[in-house]
């Protein structure tokens, strides 16, 4: 069978290096309806690039139109709809039943429906019923554990079963939540959450036979984010994902950088393809910035153990290594342009990553300004041009290392939180 890696692409810069990097397929969306507001997202003036981008490469794309609409925004779907013929959409990924019949009003009766994992779907006599209703495939909601896909699989094998397997996790029931809209006005099940589940807060226990006398629940300087949830990471686990009847394997992540979807796209398709050196691209997924990984709900919860330190999450997002930015067209031999968004220096190891290749180590450039002066350094949004020996191309990523001493080899850190 034939496995989909689905990645995210919150604008088109994202979209190219997804499908550029080795996803099959990337789901987008538009600002008002996509539950990711902030995204920068697609507009109508792309769509000449993204319908030239899908005729050259043959992959697949999907419109997100997953939030819970209101009154006025079902107005405002329902004037965006006749435009979304236009686009070469594969499918559309919802979770409010109510537009259903508009989706099929406006794009025909055959579009293709996905249902979102905002619709909670964790057991096959719902996924049923959405099969009936006309869905093609169910995004199941985190929650489902391998044994819920496997009944799942067994009793609809018709229905295509598509599971995040890699990004954040949120730690209301697939993403339910109220918490942002009532703290700060911001509605996460319209896309526009202020992630108030990360925020620092001072909880105390106060027993009902001892009022007055309160128990502080603290981690970090007399404040906790026990709210806060790990990441999610199953590429040590791909094969069990495919044995219990998944489809898609989806990246989260239309909110996070250019560099964290193309090295974590690269990472999950070298896992899926059993590249003899996919564990090497794995370690890519400690260098980015992340939370710790866990394996979500896929295993079962299990009972609670309070000796495990793994009970308690970080605060703070780790990584190794600083995006720095692209190697663009060459100007000249040897010469290159760079868009950068981070400094660099002529005394940094770079690292480069490229979609085919191992990373390598570029020590030995010069940079120069747009007058080709030579310069020490080069700065985020200034003109910057790079002269190697090295062969590069346009898209590559430059990368360098947060470490203090980068020749020392790095420690690797386990997928389940522990040191190797």
């Amino acid at each position: 069978m034939s496995v989909e890696l689905l990645s995210p692409a919150g604008n088109l810069e994202k979209l190219r290096l997804a499908l550029e990097y080795g996803a099959d397929a990337a789901y987008l969306g538009f600002s008002p309806f996509s539950l990711r507001t902030n995204a920068g997202n697609f507009t109508d003036a792309d769509l000449d690039e993204v319908s030239a981008l899908k005729e050259r490469t043959g992959k697949k794309l999907y419109c997100t139109v997953n939030m819970l609409f209101d009154q006025n925004r079902l107005a405002l779907l329902e004037d965006q709809l006749p435009k979304m013929k236009a686009w070469p959409f594969d499918g559309f990924i919802i979770s409010d039943m109510g537009i259903v019949s508009l989706l099929r009003k406006h794009l025909g009766e055959d579009v293709e429906l996905h249902l979102s994992t905002q619709a909670s779907c964790t057991n096959s006599e719902s996924a049923r019923f959405y099969r009936q209703a006309g869905f093609k495939r169910i995004i199941l909601g985190r929650e489902a554990t391998l044994d819920d896909i496997k009944a799942i699989k067994d009793k609809n094998p018709d229905l295509e079963v598509e599971v995040f397997v890699h990004g954040a996790m949120c730690m209301a029931y697939s993403g339910r939540c109220l918490l942002s809209a009532h703290l700060a006005g911001r509605s996460g099940n319209h896309g526009d959450c202020s992630h108030s589940c990360r925020w620092n807060y001072r909880i105390a226990l106060e027993e009902k036979e001892r009022e007055g006398i309160y128990y502080p629940i603290e981690e970090y300087e007399d404040y906790t984010t026990i709210l806060s949830s790990k990441d999610l990471c199953m590429i040590d686990h791909l094969d069990e994902l495919i044995e219990a009847g998944v489809s898609s394997l989806k990246i989260e992540g239309r909110m996070k950088s250019s560099y964290y979807v193309a090295v974590v796209t690269r990472a999950y398709r070298k896992a899926l393809d059993k590249d003899p050196h996919w564990k090497d691209y794995r370690e890519d997924l400690i260098d980015v910035s992340h939370r710790e990984y866990s394996t979500g709900f896929f295993f079962g919860s299990g009972p609670i153990d309070p000796t495990k330190g793994s009970m308690i999450t970080k605060k703070d997002y780790q990584q190794r290594t600083l995006f720095c930015g692209f190697i663009r067209e060459q100007k000249a031999d040897n010469l290159y342009r760079l868009e950068l968004k981070n400094s660099i220096r002529t005394e940094h190891i770079l690292e480069i990553i490229a979609p085919d290749l191992p990373n390598f180590a570029l020590d030995d450039f010069i940079l120069f300004d747009e007058e080709m002066k030579k310069i020490p350094q080069g700065d985020h949004n200034k003109p910057c041009y790079l002269r190697t020996d090295v062969a590069l191309s346009d898209g590559y990523i430059i990368r360098r290392s947060l470490e203090v001493k980068p020749e020392t080899p790095r420690k690797t850190m386990g997928f389940d939180g522990k040191s190797s």
